[in-house]
């Protein structure tokens, strides 16, 4: 396994429903990656925002986005991962694309959707986790809401890098604040969270935090509020198992056995 994993994420204003758009804006991030990068992580819906309006921009797994990311993560030789819209028959998803170097693709349907905002009334639930391995690493990627539900994040021992993709809201910042750093501590493992920025079509600032965070809830990189912005992180794997041996609190878990 590599005993590093270098991850940059991309913090930036998804332009509404206009994946042309927001694919040139990504390609030029992707200019500014450091070349040492393993893993690009983008926002929820990166191509569109948080849209209630799914046809208007859906796509398949054949679309032009799915294309672009494997083609990318080919070419940057770093693996690419956000979520997008993707339509299967007459279902929509709201669907996480992990594109590795070697053409794979992998992907997770985000299974808490957001009633609050409707989504539950246009976009199906996942119903299983996804554990990525990628470099020997095992990352578990997540979506926005997700967020809230400790029991289907737990660490059940399979994984090392807990994700999440979103568009979280401005007037719940202190949530977004709080959590991630509970999800990385009680799970034993790194963290990394990535939201946009700017108001999305319906009114709703969104300030970003995004966020890289240890395994003990201490923050690694963070990066800035209401600005579009590239972090980097280096993790150790070492370190993390160095932490877990001293500390095995996984093993006392209670076993849920929730997972589909």
């Amino acid at each position: 396994m590599q005993s590093e994993l270098t991850v940059s994420l991309i913090q930036y204003d998804i332009a509404w429903e206009n994946a042309n758009i927001n694919l040139s804006k990504l390609e030029k991030f992707f200019e500014k990656i450091p070349e040492n990068t393993d893993l690009i992580i983008l926002p929820e819906m990166f191509t569109s925002g948080f849209t209630m309006a799914p046809f208007h921009v859906a796509e398949t797994m054949h679309g032009n986005t799915v294309t672009w990311m494997r083609e990318k993560a080919i070419a940057l030789k770093k693996a690419i991962t956000g979520s997008i819209i993707i339509k299967e028959g007459d279902k929509y998803y709201n669907r996480l694309i992990f594109a590795t170097p070697n053409g794979m693709l992998h992907y997770y349907d985000k299974r808490h959707l957001f009633s609050h905002s409707g989504e539950n009334e246009h976009y199906t639930a996942g119903k299983k986790r996804l554990i990525v391995d990628y470099l020997g690493w095992r990352i578990c990627p997540l979506i926005c809401y997700d967020l809230r539900f400790p029991v289907w994040s737990a660490n059940r021992n399979d994984y090392d890098l807990l994700i999440y993709v979103a568009n979280w809201p401005q007037k719940r910042h202190n949530v977004w604040e709080i959590l991630p750093y509970a999800r990385a501590i009680e799970n034993q493992c790194y963290a990394a969270v990535v939201n946009r920025i700017n108001d999305d079509n319906q009114g709703y600032p969104h300030s970003g935090f995004s966020r890289t965070i240890d395994y003990n809830g201490k923050i690694i990189n963070v990066a800035s509020t209401n600005h579009e912005e590239i972090i980097t992180s280096t993790l150790s794997f070492e370190k993390l198992h160095e932490f877990r041996k001293k500390f095995d609190f996984i093993a006392d878990a209670d076993p849920f056995g929730i997972f589909l």
